[in-house]
């Protein structure tokens, strides 16, 4: 296995920017620009996927990598969460929500499997 020297290089990471993506793009248009309170929640809680994940890795520890990635895979969950609500006050399409749901699945699982495997792995980290 080789050995990923930035948190870039990591595929949860990646498809968290990803998610973050899809939600700044559809939380800036339409009844989104209306209610600045969601719209922030909802940044904020898909910004700290990425986040998390990121600070995570630089603690340069197993241990620690997981509580983040732990906290990571809860935001992601309260995204998928308010995608619900965006759907249900039609700020969202069933289409664009669907897209949000495929992204926030898929990276549960990831986030999970990463998550087992820094377990099962025989490094620890510096910490």
């Amino acid at each position: 296995m080789a050995r990923i020297e930035s948190f870039e290089e990591l595929e949860v990471w990646q498809l968290a920017r990803e998610l973050c993506l899809l939600v700044k793009k559809l939380s800036s248009k339409g009844p989104f620009l209306k209610d600045f309170k969601f719209s922030s929640q909802i940044n904020s809680a898909v910004g700290s996927v990425m986040d998390n994940i990121a600070e995570g890795f630089e603690r340069d520890g197993n241990k620690e990598f997981i509580n983040f990635l732990y906290i990571a895979k809860g935001s992601n969950g309260e995204v998928r969460s308010q995608s619900y609500k965006a759907l249900d006050w039609e700020y969202i399409s069933p289409k664009e929500q669907s897209e949000v749901l495929t992204l926030t699945e898929k990276l549960k699982f990831k986030i999970q499997a990463f998550i087992s495997v820094l377990k099962n792995s025989g490094f620890k980290g510096y910490k």
